[in-house]
Protein backbone atom coordinates (compact mmCIF):
# COMPACT_ATOMS: atom_id res chain seq x y z
CA UNK A 1 0.00 0.00 0.00
CA UNK A 2 1.51 3.40 -0.87
CA UNK A 3 1.29 6.68 0.49
CA UNK A 4 0.67 9.61 -1.42
CA UNK A 5 2.38 12.76 0.36
CA UNK A 6 0.86 15.31 -1.37
CA UNK A 7 -2.20 14.11 -0.83
CA UNK A 8 -2.34 14.76 3.02
CA UNK A 9 -2.16 18.43 1.96
CA UNK A 10 -5.65 20.07 2.94
CA UNK A 11 -7.11 16.04 3.41
CA UNK A 12 -6.60 14.96 6.65
CA UNK A 13 -8.72 12.27 6.11
CA UNK A 14 -7.75 11.44 2.49
CA UNK A 15 -4.96 9.01 3.24
CA UNK A 16 -7.64 7.00 5.51
CA UNK A 17 -10.01 6.86 3.22
CA UNK A 18 -7.59 5.67 0.12
CA UNK A 19 -6.27 3.18 2.76
CA UNK A 20 -9.56 1.74 3.18
CA UNK A 21 -10.37 1.67 -0.17
CA UNK A 22 -7.10 -0.37 -0.61
CA UNK A 23 -7.46 -3.08 1.62
CA UNK A 24 -11.10 -3.52 0.65
CA UNK A 25 -10.13 -3.97 -3.29
CA UNK A 26 -7.34 -6.49 -2.97
CA UNK A 27 -8.37 -8.61 -0.09
CA UNK A 28 -8.96 -11.73 -1.90
CA UNK A 29 -11.24 -10.31 -4.81
CA UNK A 30 -10.80 -13.51 -6.74
CA UNK A 31 -12.64 -15.35 -3.92
CA UNK A 32 -15.07 -12.81 -2.33
CA UNK A 33 -15.91 -10.44 -5.22
CA UNK A 34 -19.73 -10.87 -5.31
CA UNK A 35 -20.00 -9.67 -1.41
CA UNK A 36 -17.20 -7.15 -1.95
CA UNK A 37 -19.57 -4.79 -4.72
CA UNK A 38 -21.07 -3.10 -2.30
CA UNK A 39 -18.03 -2.17 -0.34
CA UNK A 40 -16.35 -1.05 -3.47
CA UNK A 41 -19.28 1.37 -4.66
CA UNK A 42 -19.05 3.05 -1.33
CA UNK A 43 -15.71 2.99 -1.43
CA UNK A 44 -15.49 4.43 -5.43
CA UNK A 45 -17.83 7.07 -4.08
CA UNK A 46 -16.29 10.87 -4.19
CA UNK A 47 -15.28 11.65 -0.80
CA UNK A 48 -15.34 14.88 1.29
CA UNK A 49 -15.64 15.36 5.20
CA UNK A 50 -18.80 16.47 5.42
CA UNK A 51 -20.38 13.48 3.81
CA UNK A 52 -19.20 11.10 6.89
CA UNK A 53 -22.10 11.45 9.65
CA UNK A 54 -19.82 12.12 12.40
CA UNK A 55 -18.21 14.81 10.33
CA UNK A 56 -21.46 16.01 10.12
CA UNK A 57 -22.05 16.58 13.59
CA UNK A 58 -19.09 17.92 14.13
CA UNK A 59 -19.59 20.12 11.61
CA UNK A 60 -22.95 21.09 13.04
CA UNK A 61 -21.76 21.64 16.59
CA UNK A 62 -18.61 23.41 15.76
CA UNK A 63 -20.45 25.63 13.60
CA UNK A 64 -22.84 26.55 16.31
CA UNK A 65 -20.29 26.90 18.65
CA UNK A 66 -18.50 29.47 16.21
CA UNK A 67 -21.69 31.19 16.06
CA UNK A 68 -22.53 31.55 19.81
CA UNK A 69 -19.00 32.64 20.51
CA UNK A 70 -19.11 35.49 17.75
CA UNK A 71 -22.54 36.68 19.34
CA UNK A 72 -20.78 37.17 22.86
CA UNK A 73 -18.12 38.66 21.48
CA UNK A 74 -20.53 40.65 19.79
CA UNK A 75 -22.57 41.33 23.05
CA UNK A 76 -19.57 42.21 24.80
CA UNK A 77 -18.66 44.80 21.72
CA UNK A 78 -21.30 46.49 21.20
CA UNK A 79 -24.18 44.79 23.29
CA UNK A 80 -25.26 47.50 26.61
CA UNK A 81 -26.71 46.44 30.02
CA UNK A 82 -29.93 46.43 30.33
CA UNK A 83 -29.90 48.77 33.45
CA UNK A 84 -30.15 51.45 32.89
CA UNK A 85 -29.99 51.45 28.66
CA UNK A 86 -32.93 49.60 28.30
CA UNK A 87 -34.59 50.92 31.68
CA UNK A 88 -34.00 54.57 30.68
CA UNK A 89 -35.80 54.04 27.08
CA UNK A 90 -38.80 51.80 29.08
CA UNK A 91 -39.06 54.70 31.18
CA UNK A 92 -38.85 57.70 27.99
CA UNK A 93 -41.63 55.26 26.07
CA UNK A 94 -43.94 54.58 28.91
CA UNK A 95 -43.99 58.51 29.78
CA UNK A 96 -44.56 59.03 26.14
CA UNK A 97 -47.92 56.64 25.69
CA UNK A 98 -49.30 58.35 29.13
CA UNK A 99 -48.68 62.14 28.35
CA UNK A 100 -50.98 60.85 25.22
CA UNK A 101 -53.22 59.35 27.37
CA UNK A 102 -53.67 62.46 29.84
CA UNK A 103 -53.67 64.94 26.53
CA UNK A 104 -56.46 62.69 25.17
CA UNK A 105 -58.66 62.78 28.57
CA UNK A 106 -58.15 66.91 28.78
CA UNK A 107 -59.30 67.29 25.04
CA UNK A 108 -62.01 65.11 26.04
CA UNK A 109 -62.68 67.25 29.36
CA UNK A 110 -62.94 70.62 27.84
CA UNK A 111 -64.61 69.86 24.53
CA UNK A 112 -67.39 67.70 25.98
CA UNK A 113 -70.26 69.15 27.93
CA UNK A 114 -72.41 67.76 30.82
CA UNK A 115 -75.28 67.33 28.61
CA UNK A 116 -75.41 64.18 26.86
CA UNK A 117 -77.42 65.31 24.01
CA UNK A 118 -76.36 68.63 23.74
CA UNK A 119 -72.13 68.06 24.29
CA UNK A 120 -72.01 71.31 26.37
CA UNK A 121 -74.05 73.54 23.61
CA UNK A 122 -72.14 71.69 20.69
CA UNK A 123 -73.26 70.46 17.39
CA UNK A 124 -70.86 67.58 18.26
CA UNK A 125 -68.48 66.31 20.36
CA UNK A 126 -64.46 65.47 19.45
CA UNK A 127 -64.14 62.73 21.49
CA UNK A 128 -67.74 61.87 22.89
CA UNK A 129 -69.98 62.89 25.40
CA UNK A 130 -68.90 63.29 29.09
CA UNK A 131 -71.60 61.36 30.41
CA UNK A 132 -73.85 59.06 28.98
CA UNK A 133 -77.80 58.15 29.57
CA UNK A 134 -78.23 57.70 33.34
CA UNK A 135 -78.26 53.61 33.44
CA UNK A 136 -81.28 51.96 33.72
CA UNK A 137 -82.17 48.69 34.99
CA UNK A 138 -85.17 48.20 33.14
CA UNK A 139 -84.25 49.47 29.87
CA UNK A 140 -85.67 46.68 27.01
CA UNK A 141 -83.74 48.41 23.95
CA UNK A 142 -80.12 47.42 25.03
CA UNK A 143 -78.19 44.10 25.07
CA UNK A 144 -74.97 43.66 26.88
CA UNK A 145 -71.91 42.91 24.72
CA UNK A 146 -68.34 42.48 25.56
CA UNK A 147 -65.73 44.51 24.00
CA UNK A 148 -64.90 43.85 20.48
CA UNK A 149 -61.20 42.06 21.14
CA UNK A 150 -63.79 39.42 23.40
CA UNK A 151 -66.30 38.51 20.28
CA UNK A 152 -64.39 35.70 18.88
CA UNK A 153 -65.17 34.27 22.94
CA UNK A 154 -68.62 35.81 22.80
CA UNK A 155 -69.03 34.00 19.84
CA UNK A 156 -67.88 30.39 20.88
CA UNK A 157 -70.86 30.10 23.03
CA UNK A 158 -72.83 30.10 20.63
CA UNK A 159 -70.72 26.58 19.16
CA UNK A 160 -70.52 25.14 22.41
CA UNK A 161 -73.43 24.32 24.02
CA UNK A 162 -73.64 24.36 27.69
CA UNK A 163 -73.17 22.30 30.02
CA UNK A 164 -70.95 19.84 28.63
CA UNK A 165 -68.38 21.73 25.91
CA UNK A 166 -68.56 25.78 26.64
CA UNK A 167 -65.68 25.10 29.66
CA UNK A 168 -63.64 23.67 26.24
CA UNK A 169 -64.50 26.03 24.09
CA UNK A 170 -64.35 29.14 26.69
CA UNK A 171 -61.17 27.97 29.05
CA UNK A 172 -59.68 25.27 27.65
CA UNK A 173 -59.11 25.71 23.67
CA UNK A 174 -57.53 29.47 24.95
CA UNK A 175 -55.52 28.20 28.13
CA UNK A 176 -54.22 25.65 25.03
CA UNK A 177 -53.38 27.86 22.57
CA UNK A 178 -51.65 30.31 25.15
CA UNK A 179 -49.72 27.37 26.66
CA UNK A 180 -48.34 26.49 22.64
CA UNK A 181 -47.27 30.01 22.27
CA UNK A 182 -45.72 30.32 25.76
CA UNK A 183 -44.27 27.16 25.07
CA UNK A 184 -42.99 27.43 21.49
CA UNK A 185 -39.07 28.77 21.71
CA UNK A 186 -38.97 25.88 24.12
CA UNK A 187 -40.15 23.71 21.22
CA UNK A 188 -38.34 25.55 18.45
CA UNK A 189 -34.68 25.34 18.57
CA UNK A 190 -34.00 25.64 15.14
CA UNK A 191 -31.91 29.25 13.95
CA UNK A 192 -33.81 29.44 10.85
CA UNK A 193 -36.03 32.70 10.90
CA UNK A 194 -36.85 32.87 6.76
CA UNK A 195 -40.73 32.72 6.46
CA UNK A 196 -40.72 30.30 3.52
CA UNK A 197 -38.55 27.67 5.05
CA UNK A 198 -40.84 27.54 8.30
CA UNK A 199 -44.27 26.13 6.42
CA UNK A 200 -45.37 24.54 9.36
CA UNK A 201 -45.37 28.33 11.99
CA UNK A 202 -46.40 29.94 8.85
CA UNK A 203 -49.74 27.89 8.43
CA UNK A 204 -50.42 26.92 11.85
CA UNK A 205 -50.02 31.29 12.33
CA UNK A 206 -52.11 31.51 9.21
CA UNK A 207 -55.04 29.60 9.98
CA UNK A 208 -54.88 31.24 13.88
CA UNK A 209 -55.57 34.68 12.38
CA UNK A 210 -58.25 33.45 10.06
CA UNK A 211 -60.07 31.45 13.23
CA UNK A 212 -59.85 34.28 15.18
CA UNK A 213 -60.62 37.12 12.09
CA UNK A 214 -63.95 34.55 11.63
CA UNK A 215 -64.79 34.26 14.98
CA UNK A 216 -64.65 38.29 15.87
CA UNK A 217 -66.17 39.27 12.97
CA UNK A 218 -69.14 36.54 13.47
CA UNK A 219 -69.15 37.60 17.10
CA UNK A 220 -69.51 41.16 16.27
CA UNK A 221 -72.50 40.51 13.60
CA UNK A 222 -74.72 37.82 15.59
CA UNK A 223 -78.00 39.43 15.94
CA UNK A 224 -79.26 39.78 19.78
CA UNK A 225 -82.87 39.33 20.84
CA UNK A 226 -84.08 42.95 21.69
CA UNK A 227 -86.76 43.06 24.54
CA UNK A 228 -88.63 45.35 22.64
CA UNK A 229 -88.44 43.95 19.78
CA UNK A 230 -89.19 40.45 21.49
CA UNK A 231 -92.23 42.05 22.94
CA UNK A 232 -93.56 43.77 19.45
CA UNK A 233 -93.86 39.61 18.47
CA UNK A 234 -96.07 38.86 21.61
CA UNK A 235 -99.65 39.04 19.13
CA UNK A 236 -98.31 37.27 16.94
CA UNK A 237 -97.48 34.34 19.33
CA UNK A 238 -100.76 34.81 20.80
CA UNK A 239 -102.82 34.14 17.65
CA UNK A 240 -100.25 31.23 16.18
CA UNK A 241 -100.36 29.48 19.50
CA UNK A 242 -104.34 30.28 19.80
CA UNK A 243 -104.52 31.92 23.70
CA UNK A 244 -105.12 35.51 22.19
CA UNK A 245 -108.12 35.41 24.70
CA UNK A 246 -106.29 34.03 27.58
CA UNK A 247 -105.57 37.70 29.16
CA UNK A 248 -103.26 35.61 31.98
CA UNK A 249 -101.10 34.15 29.03
CA UNK A 250 -101.18 37.14 27.09
CA UNK A 251 -99.61 39.19 30.17
CA UNK A 252 -97.00 35.97 30.89
CA UNK A 253 -96.19 36.41 26.89
CA UNK A 254 -95.13 40.15 27.82
CA UNK A 255 -93.47 39.31 31.42
CA UNK A 256 -91.51 36.37 28.86
CA UNK A 257 -90.76 38.93 26.45
CA UNK A 258 -89.43 41.67 28.69
CA UNK A 259 -87.32 39.81 31.95
CA UNK A 260 -84.43 38.45 29.44
CA UNK A 261 -85.78 35.06 28.99
CA UNK A 262 -85.03 35.63 25.12
CA UNK A 263 -81.45 36.19 25.51
CA UNK A 264 -80.91 32.40 25.90
CA UNK A 265 -84.22 30.66 24.75
CA UNK A 266 -86.11 30.91 21.48
CA UNK A 267 -89.69 31.12 21.17
CA UNK A 268 -91.14 30.49 17.21
CA UNK A 269 -87.51 31.38 16.06
CA UNK A 270 -87.56 34.70 18.49
CA UNK A 271 -84.75 34.49 20.72
CA UNK A 272 -81.04 34.27 21.21
CA UNK A 273 -80.52 30.44 21.55
CA UNK A 274 -77.56 30.34 23.87
CA UNK A 275 -75.70 28.49 26.20
CA UNK A 276 -77.69 25.26 24.82
CA UNK A 277 -80.80 26.82 26.15
CA UNK A 278 -84.25 24.89 24.94
CA UNK A 279 -86.66 26.33 22.52
CA UNK A 280 -89.51 26.70 24.53
CA UNK A 281 -92.36 27.08 21.86
CA UNK A 282 -93.90 23.46 22.58
CA UNK A 283 -93.12 23.51 26.17
CA UNK A 284 -96.94 23.28 27.25
CA UNK A 285 -96.95 19.50 25.88
CA UNK A 286 -94.25 17.95 28.30
CA UNK A 287 -97.67 18.29 31.18
CA UNK A 288 -95.77 19.88 33.72
CA UNK A 289 -98.51 22.45 34.69
CA UNK A 290 -98.92 25.77 35.77
CA UNK A 291 -97.88 25.05 39.19
CA UNK A 292 -94.90 22.79 37.90
CA UNK A 293 -93.35 25.48 35.49
CA UNK A 294 -94.02 28.34 38.39
CA UNK A 295 -91.42 26.46 40.62
CA UNK A 296 -89.20 24.90 38.24
CA UNK A 297 -88.51 28.68 36.92
CA UNK A 298 -88.49 30.15 40.79
CA UNK A 299 -85.36 28.17 41.63
CA UNK A 300 -84.12 25.69 38.78
CA UNK A 301 -81.30 24.88 40.56
CA UNK A 302 -83.89 22.22 42.74
CA UNK A 303 -84.41 20.27 39.51
CA UNK A 304 -80.78 19.91 38.91
CA UNK A 305 -80.51 23.29 36.38
CA UNK A 306 -77.50 25.21 37.99
CA UNK A 307 -77.00 27.24 34.63
CA UNK A 308 -80.40 29.24 34.31
CA UNK A 309 -80.46 31.69 37.06
CA UNK A 310 -83.35 31.99 39.45
CA UNK A 311 -86.19 34.09 38.78
CA UNK A 312 -88.21 34.31 42.27
CA UNK A 313 -87.31 38.05 42.57
CA UNK A 314 -90.12 38.33 39.81
CA UNK A 315 -92.78 37.35 42.59
CA UNK A 316 -95.24 35.04 42.27
CA UNK A 317 -97.94 36.71 40.30
CA UNK A 318 -95.24 37.60 37.26
CA UNK A 319 -93.95 33.77 37.83
CA UNK A 320 -97.50 32.23 37.57
CA UNK A 321 -98.35 34.85 34.53
CA UNK A 322 -95.06 33.29 32.63
CA UNK A 323 -95.98 29.68 33.50
CA UNK A 324 -99.62 30.03 32.51
CA UNK A 325 -98.45 31.64 28.93
CA UNK A 326 -95.25 28.60 28.51
CA UNK A 327 -98.35 26.02 29.63
CA UNK A 328 -100.34 27.22 26.99
CA UNK A 329 -97.86 27.33 24.43
CA UNK A 330 -98.27 23.78 22.67
CA UNK A 331 -96.75 24.85 19.54
CA UNK A 332 -98.10 26.64 16.00
CA UNK A 333 -101.51 26.17 15.36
Amino acid sequence: MRSDPSGSVGRPHARDHAARCGVLSRARMSRYARSLRPCIAWCSRPWHPATEPEGSLMMSLEERRAQFTKYKQDVKDRGKPFYPFAMFHDTIMSLVVVSIIIALACVWYFTSGEDPNTCGGKDSCLLGPRYAEPADPGTTNFVPRPDWYFYFLFYLLRIFKWPNSVILGTVGIPTILLIILIMMPFLDLRRERRVLRRPVAVVAAILTVLSMGVLTYKGATAKEALASEVKAAVPQWAQKQGFTNNKEAVAGANAFATSGCTACHTYLGTGGGNLGAPDLSAEGTKGKGVQGLQTYISDPSKFGNNVMPKFASLGDTTLHQIATFLDASKGPK
